[in-house]
C-alpha cells in the first residue's frame, strides 16, 4: 500500500472515530438528569478525540518509521504497550467511570410511583431508589477496580484474602460504621421512613431529602441540612406516615354563648371540609371535640381535621383564616390577655388623701 494511502486511511478512520464517539459521550450527557454531568461528558468527549488523535500518530510514527529517534522510540513503545495491555486497562477504567456516570440515568428509567407524593407506595420507591444508586455506584467502582489490577497482573485473589483479613481488623476498628449500615438496613427493610417523608430525629426536624444504609440527611424550613448517621437515630417521629391530623386550638371570650360558638364552629369546619378547592386534601370530616381548656383569657375550642400526609399545616392555616373572619362577622369576641385592676377610693371621711 502507498504511504501517502496509509496515511489518508489512518486519519479519516480517526477522524470517523473520534466524531462519532463524541457525539455519542455528548448526547449521553444531556441525558444525564445530575446537575453538571453534561460537563462531565464534554470533558471525557475532549479526551477521546485526544486519545485517538495519540493513537492514530503513535501508529503513523511506527508505520512510516520517522527520522526523528526519540519521536519514533516513543512511538514504537507506546505502540507495544497499547497492544498488550494499556489499551485494555484505559477502556477498563473508561467502562468504570462511564457506568459510575450513568447509574443515576439507568434508575431514572424505573416507572414513576402515580398519585400522592406522601404514599407509601412513592416513598419506598425514592428510598430504595437512592440505596440502590448508592449500592450500585460502590459495585461498579469495585468490579472495575478488580478488573483494572487484573489486566496489569496482579494477583486478584491473594489481593482479596488480604482485604478481607484487613476489613475485618478495620471493622472492629469501625464498629459504628457497621451498627450504621445494619440500621440502616433495617429502617429500610421496617419501612420507617423514607426519602419525602417530614420527621423529626432528636429534636431536629425536616424532609428527608436523602436515605442510604449509613446516612439519614434531613433538610429543615430554613434549608439547613442535617447529617444523622443511621446508629444515631434512637427515636424518630414521622409526621407524614399514611396520614395526619391538624389540630386546631382557638379561644373565646367567657362572655359568649358556649352552644352558639360551638355551631359555629361546626358551620365553617365544614365548608372548609365541602370546599371543592379543598376536599381532596382530607381524609374523613372534621371533629369539632368542644370545650378543650378554660384558660385564663378565655375558653379553648378544639377543631380535629383528618389530612393526607403533609397537609395538615395548610388545613390548619386555612381553617385560622377562616375562623377568624366568620367569628368577627358573627361579633364573637376572641380574647387576648388582660388584667383588671381594683382601685381604692381614694378618699374617704376620716382619711387624708
Amino acid at each position: 500500500m502507498a504511504p501517502w494511502l496509509e496515511v489518508a486511511l489512518v486519519l479519516l478512520l480517526a477522524w470517523f472515530l473520534g466524531r462519532y464517539g463524541a457525539r455519542a459521550l455528548n448526547a449521553l450527557g444531556r441525558l444525564t438528569p445530575q446537575e453538571g454531568e453534561s460537563r462531565f461528558f464534554r470533558l471525557l468527549s475532549l479526551l477521546w478525540w485526544g486519545g485517538v488523535a495519540l493513537a492514530a500518530l503513535s501508529y503513523l510514527a511506527h508505520a512510516l518509521g520517522l527520522p526523528h529517534e526519540p519521536f519514533r522510540s516513543w512511538g514504537r513503545g507506546l505502540s507495544l504497550w497499547l497492544g498488550r495491555q494499556g489499551l485494555t486497562a484505559l477502556a477498563i477504567l473508561a467502562l468504570t467511570l462511564l457506568g459510575y456516570r450513568l447509574v443515576p440515568l439507568l434508575l431514572r428509567g424505573l416507572p414513576e410511583p402515580e398519585g400522592e407524593a406522601h404514599t407509601r407506595e412513592a416513598v419506598r420507591r425514592r428510598t430504595l431508589r437512592a440505596v440502590s444508586e448508592s449500592a450500585l455506584k460502590v459495585a461498579v467502582v469495585g468490579m472495575g477496580g478488580l478488573l483494572f489490577l487484573a489486566n496489569l497482573g496482579l494477583n486478584v485473589t491473594a489481593l482479596l484474602a488480604g482485604a478481607g483479613v484487613a476489613g475485618l481488623a478495620l471493622s472492629l476498628a469501625a464498629q459504628n460504621l457497621v451498627r450504621d449500615l445494619i440500621n440502616g438496613f433495617l429502617i429500610l427493610l421496617e419501612d420507617q421512613y423514607g426519602v419525602g417523608d417530614i420527621v423529626q430525629i432528636g429534636g431536629v426536624g425536616g424532609q428527608v431529602e436523602r436515605f442510604t444504609l449509613r446516612l439519614t440527611v434531613l433538610r429543615d424550613l430554613e434549608g439547613r441540612v442535617h447529617f444523622f448517621p443511621n446508629s444515631e437515630v434512637r427515636q424518630v417521629t414521622v409526621l407524614t406516615q399514611e396520614w395526619s391530623r391538624a389540630v386546631v386550638d382557638v379561644g373565646v371570650a367567657y362572655k359568649e354563648d358556649l352552644d352558639r360558638v360551638l355551631e359555629v364552629f361546626r358551620d365553617e369546619a365544614l365548608r372548609l371540609y365541602e370546599d371543592p378547592g379543598w376536599q381532596e386534601r382530607f381524609t374523613a370530616p372534621p371533629e369539632v371535640l368542644g370545650v378543650q381548656n378554660l384558660a385564663d383569657s378565655g375558653v379553648v375550642i378544639r377543631v380535629l381535621f383528618s389530612t393526607k400526609p403533609a397537609e395538615q399545616w395548610a388545613v390548619a392555616r386555612e381553617f385560622r383564616r377562616r375562623i377568624k373572619n366568620r367569628l368577627d362577622r358573627e361579633g364573637i369576641e376572641i380574647p387576648y390577655p388582660h388584667r383588671k385592676v381594683y382601685l381604692e377610693e381614694a378618699s374617704r371621711p376620716g382619711k387624708e388623701v
